[in-house]
């Protein structure tokens, strides 16, 4: 295991390096430093192996109480300066000042086998200067939902923040789960995270914001350095970075639609600028197909909504194009940088709906796949599940006159099926026509098919369970959901019964089909 102790954030980029207590406003600096509060017994629950290995860390490390400590919060290894990152934001559209890492504390930055450099975060270690009101601390029910969730985007081929383990802490936090006056205590937890950097659009924005224009400028050299090498030297490199902000944005929200996956607040300090995921909260995997969908029950006017996800990015970005223009001699450049956002978006589309329905790449898949998103929604058909029945589908077989037994376990409402079932057959004869035309063998373009269209995801009541048993010191279900999101795409009879759409009594459960900030 190998810290490193030169060229780390905290190096490259000005902070307060004393230790102060107390909430504050920090002017002048990307960081704080700040020391994990200890837990009265933190124990190590969930490990992801595969990345450990990456990262160099021997698998004997994760039985040694001293090392349980450190990622506990209750220990440091001799150097290590834990700091919390200084940050701003707009939240739901409205600019909400100095945020800042409230409950999340980074604890250094490791080597990995090839070199590269991983900074170790602690969510859910205790209160930092950015704290406000929060107690900094963490529930084990929102903990667990960010480690298998991270482990399953990594599976699913989407970029994203990683999660090395998850830990109890054997302390109890209040929570109001959906702020109704009903606060209860729940079991603390900490999620050792990891990335490149944690660095957000909303890491830019605070300094631009105040007029910070040197420490703006550093933020932008250090994160073309981690993120952006090959601009390194170019004559305008914030107009640059934001290009290829723009162009890693779209390839992210890309991946979140094929996938069916619906972040929940993307505000824009929610957002990296490496283009990973981040910060999952109210998060969730779209289940029966709702273009409206959001999981995150105070987004009340469906800002953040599935359909709305790729509009919600430019948005974002047209606000880090704003951070960035100080840095810029032509405002033109940053236009451009948005732009390339447009077209990489749009040529993910044409990709990604060629490839969902196991076609050629053209404007003709993409309309068939808006026909088939309206009709799934019209059907109310389970998202995941009928896309892989499509794969099916061949140009001269009869399933595809048969949707009730093609969809058979995509089907949640009976009724609405039965009604749309004759557009669903007109879409079927001109899919089939489609799938003929393209003369790919069945088998290879099946396989094609389903390696874009995920067999598992973790959906919310299958963590709500998780969760629940976890809580009884059960950690069967997390273990076992663990181990089957780490090949989402391979249909797997043992664990059949976990691809199922949520069972009724717990569709208006907390936790399943109703979440919220509050972790």
């Amino acid at each position: 295991m190998q810290w490193i102790e030169q060229g780390r954030f905290i190096d490259q980029v000005s902070g307060q390096a004393e230790r102060h207590s107390g909430v504050r406003q920090l002017h002048q600096a990307a960081w704080a430093a700040a020391w994990p509060t200890p837990v009265p017994a933190a124990r190590i629950i969930a490990v992801d192996w595969q990345l450990a290995d990456r990262l160099g860390l021997d698998a004997a490390l994760f039985s040694d109480p001293g090392f349980t400590q450190v990622l506990g919060g209750s220990a440091l290894y001799s150097g290590m300066t834990p700091w919390a990152a200084n940050y701003g934001g707009h939240q739901f559209g409205h600019w909400a000042g100095q945020l800042g890492d409230g409950r999340a504390l980074s604890l250094g930055e490791l080597r990995d086998r090839q070199g590269r450099g991983w900074e170790i975060q602690l969510k859910g270690a205790g209160q930092t200067p950015f704290s406000r009101s929060g107690d900094g601390r963490a529930v084990l029910r929102s903990s667990l939902r960010e480690y298998l969730a991270s482990q399953a985007m990594a599976a699913l081929g989407v970029p994203t923040t990683d999660a090395l383990c998850l830990l109890t802490t054997g302390a109890t936090v209040v929570r109001d789960v959906l702020y109704d006056g009903n606060p209860r205590p729940e079991p603390g937890a900490i999620v050792c995270r990891v990335a490149p950097s944690f660095l957000r659009f909303g890491s830019l924005q605070l300094p631009a914001w105040r007029g910070e224009t040197e420490l703006l400028q550093a933020l932008v050299d250090f994160t073309v350095q981690r993120h952006y090498p090959q601009l390194l030297g170019v004559a305008e490199p914030a107009a640059a970075l934001l290009a290829q902000v723009a162009v890693a944005s779209a390839e992210l929200v890309s991946h979140w639609q094929r996938v069916g996956f619906v972040h929940g607040v993307l505000n824009t300090d929610n957002m990296h600028l490496a283009g990973l995921t981040i910060d999952y909260g109210p998060f969730g995997w779209m289940e029966v197909f709702d273009p409206d969908y959001t999981p995150n029950t105070s987004d009340t006017h469906s800002r953040y909504c599935y359909a709305a996800q790729p509009a919600m990015v430019r948005w974002n970005l047209v606000a880090l194009a704003q951070a960035l223009a100080p840095l810029c001699r032509d405002s033109q450049h940053l236009a451009d940088g948005l732009a390339a956002y447009d077209r990489h978006l749009a040529q993910c589309r044409l990709r990604d709906a060629a490839a969902k329905l196991g076609l050629p790449g053209g404007p003709e898949a993409l309309a068939l796949q808006r026909r088939w998103e309206g009709l799934m929604a019209q059907a109310q058909l389970d998202m995941s599940l009928a896309y892989r029945a499509l794969a099916r589908v061949r140009g001269d077989n009869a399933l595809a006159s048969t949707p009730s037994l093609l969809f058979a376990n995509a089907i949640t409402a009976p009724s609405a099926f039965a009604q749309a079932q004759e557009a669903l057959l007109a879409w079927l004869a001109d899919y089939r026509l489609a799938v003929a035309a393209h003369g790919q063998e069945a088998a290879v373009r099946a396989a094609a098919m389903n390696a874009v269209n995920p067999w598992l995801t973790p959906r919310n009541w299958l963590l709500h369970r998780a969760a629940q048993a976890a809580a009884r010191n059960d950690l069967q279900p997390l273990q076992r959901l663990s181990q089957a999101l780490q090949q989402p795409y391979v249909e797997n009879p043992a664990m059949a019964d976990l691809v199922a759409v949520c069972p009724p009594h717990l569709r208006q459960q907390p936790g399943c089909s109703l979440l919220s900030c509050s972790s």
